[in-house]
């Protein structure tokens, strides 16, 4: 008989939260990022996308960026006993890759991924057991955006003395104000942080993140988008996708909102949501950083960069950073 595997689920995942955040989302005209994550049929549809555009499937000098990541964690890490603890894990495959690093070089692990979509953290949980078989590992089901009390959850959830945090392409779609406090906050004495992002190639920002824009507007991305508006009931007669680049502070985001061709009500869990034409809900968005300004937010917020890789396209990065000494 096939094994089981038990997900450990926050509070901030229950329905009646689930569907407060949905409805105050279309009021505001902001959908959360986790809305296009939760079906299987959206899950499938953004490991497509994925597989289509992401640098890290297509690019192997990206994919040696994270190998190299990979290592010059595993030769710092001293603890024999380790918990790894995946942010954001989406299917696992980078976290599994490391996962057998480790392994390989006689570390004893536990294994805690992390996501919103629980097709992805069953996809992440199949691929942590092929890498590193009879491993423990318990998968949690939670939202970064909306937690406010994820050191207490992991210190609950940890069995081992030593600890590799990942946060793999998570960062440009948050407020950075907003996640790199809870993410800080995360990391302690003694713990190694991996993190990744999405980067404007080149030496002139703007003209960098124009290049990158085709990897956002392509059917791949549309199709993934639109299934959560189709999902809620709208049609596609209702309007169209853009997608633009916009200013946020010293920060620019590329930026996917529907916009109404026609008057619209849609009934969801019991609540009328009036849309007008003329209007628009954002769907998406993904800030675009430098590794200078990577660098800047994450000092700023009491981590070092012990080592950082750079694809030679410019438009990945991978920094490994410890809590700041004197933090």
């Amino acid at each position: 008989m096939a094994s089981t595997v038990n997900v450990a689920v926050h509070p901030n995942q229950f329905p009646d939260a689930f569907q407060r955040e949905l409805i105050a989302g279309l009021r505001q005209r902001s959908v959360p990022p986790k809305f296009h994550y939760l079906s299987y049929l959206q899950s499938q549809k953004w490991l497509v996308l994925h597989n289509a555009w992401s640098p890290s499937r297509n690019d192997a000098d990206c994919a040696e960026a994270y190998e190299k990541a990979f290592e010059s964690a595993t030769n710092l890490l001293l603890p024999r006993r380790l918990q790894v603890i995946g942010l954001g894990c989406g299917s696992g495959q980078k976290e599994a890759r490391l996962l057998t690093l480790l392994a390989q070089n006689g570390k004893g692990l536990s294994y805690n991924p992390c996501d919103v979509s629980l097709p992805l953290l069953l996809s992440a949980s199949e691929e942590a057991k092929r890498a590193v078989p009879n491993m423990p590992y318990t998968p949690l089901m939670c939202d970064m955006a909306v937690a406010e009390d994820l050191p207490t959850v992991f210190y609950d959830l940890q069995d081992k003395p030593g600890r590799l945090i990942t946060f793999f392409g998570m960062i440009p779609n948050f407020e950075p104000e907003k996640i790199m406090p809870k993410l800080a906050a995360l990391v302690r004495p003694g713990d190694l942080l991996l993190f990744s992002a999405n980067l404007a190639p080149g030496p002139d920002y703007g003209a960098g993140v124009r290049q990158v824009l085709p990897g956002y507007d392509n059917p791949e991305t549309r199709d993934w988008l639109l299934t959560f508006l189709f999902d809620i009931g709208l049609e596609p007669s209702d309007g169209g996708l853009k997608f633009s680049i916009e200013d946020v502070r010293d920060f620019k985001r590329i930026t996917a909102d529907f916009h109404f061709a026609q008057d619209r009500a849609l009934t969801v869990y019991g609540e009328r949501i009036e849309f007008h034409s003329g209007e628009s809900l954002r769907l998406f968005f993904s800030y675009r950083y430098t590794s200078e300004t990577i660098g800047l937010l994450l000092t700023s917020h009491g981590l070092e960069v012990a080592g950082q890789w750079i694809s030679k396209s410019g438009e990945e990065g991978v920094f490994l950073c410890r809590l700041r000494q004197n933090s």
